[in-house]
C-alpha cells in the first residue's frame, strides 16, 4: 500500500487538531508536519521537498492556500505535493479545480469525507507512480488518454472517443456507449494537442472528430450515429485531404 508524506495547514487551532487527527488515523498517510499558516508551510516544503499531499486551507493571512497553490505549479509543474483545499467557503471551487487540486473538502467535514479525498491522493500516487504510466513507450501513449474529471485523473481509451466538443474553458468528450460526455476542464486546442493526427480531426472550430467513428458525409457533414457536425471553411482543406484518402 502507497504511504502519502502530508502536510495540514490551517490557520484556525480547532479545524487544524481535527485535521491532523484524521490523517494520523488514516493507515496510508503520515502527518510530516502541521502549519498555522501557508508561509509556514512554504518553508516547511523547502526542508522536506517530498511531501506528496497538502490539506490546506484557502483562507489564511499573508499567503491564502490558492496562492500558495499558484507558487507550487509556477515553482515545479507537475512535481510538487498534490493540494487538498479545505474551506468553509462554497465559491472557492472552481479556483480549486483551475490550480488543479486534487479534491475541495467543505467545513465542516467528517471522517468519511476526509477519507474519500484521502483515497483520491493515494490512487493518484499509484497512478504516477505505476510503470506503465512512467515509463511507457510512445507508440502505448496513443491508446489512451488521461483526464482531469472532477478532481479525479479519468482513463480514456482512444478507441471509444466519438468526438470531442470545446465549450469555452471546457471540452466535453463523447464516448462510445456512454450516453453521459465527461466533462474536463481544459481548452479545445489541449485537447487537440493530446489526440494523435493520424486518428483525430479537428473539422470545425468547437469539435474534433474520430476518424474511424465517421459514418457518411453528406454536403460537408460529418455524421457520427445521430450526429451531424458540419465542417467549418478554416478546416475544409485538411477535411478534404482527408476524404481524398478515404475515397
Amino acid at each position: 500500500m502507497t504511504t502519502l508524506k502530508c502536510f495540514a495547514v490551517d490557520d484556525e487551532p480547532l479545524a487544524l487538531g481535527l485535521l491532523c487527527q484524521f490523517i494520523e488515523q488514516t493507515p496510508f498517510l503520515t502527518l510530516a508536519g502541521r502549519y498555522a499558516s501557508a508561509v509556514e508551510a512554504l518553508q516547511g516544503l523547502h526542508q522536506q521537498p517530498d511531501i506528496d499531499v497538502l490539506f490546506l486551507d484557502i483562507q489564511m493571512p499573508n499567503l491564502s492556500g490558492l496562492e500558495l497553490a499558484r507558487v507550487l505549479e509556477n515553482g515545479q509543474p507537475g512535481t510538487g505535493p498534490r493540494v487538498v483545499f479545505t474551506t468553509a467557503f462554497h465559491q472557492y471551487a472552481l479556483d480549486g479545480y483551475r490550480v488543479d487540486a486534487l479534491d475541495y473538502l467543505v467545513k465542516p467535514f467528517n471522517y468519511e469525507e476526509f477519507l474519500r479525498a484521502a483515497s483520491k491522493a493515494r490512487a493518484y500516487a499509484d497512478l504516477t507512480q505505476s510503470p506503465a504510466v512512467a515509463a511507457a513507450p510512445a507508440p502505448a501513449e496513443e491508446e489512451f488518454i488521461f483526464l482531469k474529471v472532477e478532481y479525479q485523473l479519468v482513463r480514456v481509451e482512444l478507441s471509444d472517443i466519438l468526438y470531442v466538443e470545446g465549450l469555452k474553458d471546457y471540452v466535453k468528450v463523447h464516448l462510445l456507449g456512454t450516453p453521459r460526455p465527461l466533462l474536463s476542464l481544459m481548452s479545445l486546442k489541449v485537447m487537440e494537442e493530446k489526440l494523435p493526427a493520424r486518428r483525430f480531426l479537428r473539422i470545425h472550430r468547437s469539435f474534433i472528430v474520430a476518424l474511424d467513428k465517421i459514418e457518411a458525409v453528406r454536403r460537408h457533414t460529418v455524421h457520427i450515429g445521430a450526429v451531424g457536425i458540419a465542417v467549418s471553411d478554416q478546416y475544409k482543406e485538411a477535411f478534404l485531404q482527408f476524404l481524398s484518402r478515404w475515397s
